[in-house]
């Protein structure tokens, strides 16, 4: 049954859990059965898992919410981006493909709803973790819970709320696949007592879930790269900034990120604007 486009957040984000899992499902089949490796235009690598990862989402959100419209990774790289305006879904079907291609298991489907360019709404699904992660941003309410993909129905749900800051030092995440060196120069400004590599967006699961403090990247990203994980952050109290201090926003052109800081209750060091 359709949800109306403007539906309750709870009743929509519920809604959004069953496409990124069934999305999953799909992209692990690939994952487990094998897969050949293609460059897009930009030359950067796509499989047969992203696309019915893709494939699935949309049709899905067609459905849920067919007045709001979507823009997805796979769908944009081959031209298709719908016009976007107040309300607008961000999917990337599979984010961190380098970790699907290289057998990691780090990767994830990533559904959010953007409103008036900031995340509105947020699931991140692990296939191989079989954790499903969602945050509803304006009722300040995140959770996590175990959900395989052969599972006939998920677990218990775990409350998300980011941690105080630890007195012994931070807890910093970086990119397993995009480290720079402008990242370690920034991870200096704090007292670093324990480095988290991790691909995907799950770096920011892990700040959400009170893990992990602290998430630079000074690298760069696509809107829908980040869009769902920092829907769940925000939902778990945390924040995610843009150079100068603002939060990083959505809808911008191209939908291509700035460098950004995210992280739980610690006040960053602001990027210079």
């Amino acid at each position: 049954m359709p949800v109306p486009p403007y539906a309750p957040d709870d009743e929509l984000i519920e809604a959004l859990l069953a496409p990124a899992v069934a999305a999953g499902r799909a992209a692990l089949e690939i994952y487990h059965a094998g897969f050949t490796v293609t460059r897009k235009a930009d030359q950067s690598p796509v499989t047969a898992a992203d696309h019915a990862s893709e494939k699935i989402i949309l049709e899905h959100l067609a459905r849920l919410a067919p007045g709001i419209p979507a823009v997805a990774e796979e769908a944009a790289a081959a031209g298709s981006v719908p016009q976007v305006q107040e309300a607008f879904f961000l999917v990337d079907p599979l984010d961190g493909t380098k970790e699907f291609i290289h057998r990691r298991g780090e990767f994830t489907v990533n559904i959010a709803l953007i409103r008036q360019r900031m995340p509105a709404l947020g699931v991140v699904y692990s296939p191989v973790g079989g954790m499903l992660y969602a945050g509803n941003v304006a009722a300040g309410r995140a959770f996590r819970c175990s959900y395989p993909t052969d599972a006939v129905t998920p677990g218990p749900r775990e409350p998300l709320h980011v941690r105080p800051v630890p007195a012994a030092g931070l807890t910093a995440v970086v990119s397993r696949s995009h480290s720079t060196p402008e990242t370690e120069a920034y991870l200096k400004h704090y007292p670093v007592q324990d480095r988290v590599s991790v691909g995907s967006s799950l770096k920011f699961c892990l700040v959400a879930a009170g893990e992990a403090d602290l998430y630079p990247r000074l690298g760069p990203t696509m809107e829908w790269d980040t869009a769902a994980g920092h829907a769940v952050l925000a939902a778990a109290g945390g924040k995610v900034l843009a150079p100068g201090g603002a939060p990083l926003a959505y809808g911008k052109p191209g939908f291509r990120n700035s460098f950004f800081i995210a992280s739980g209750a610690l006040n960053p060091v602001p990027l210079a604007a």
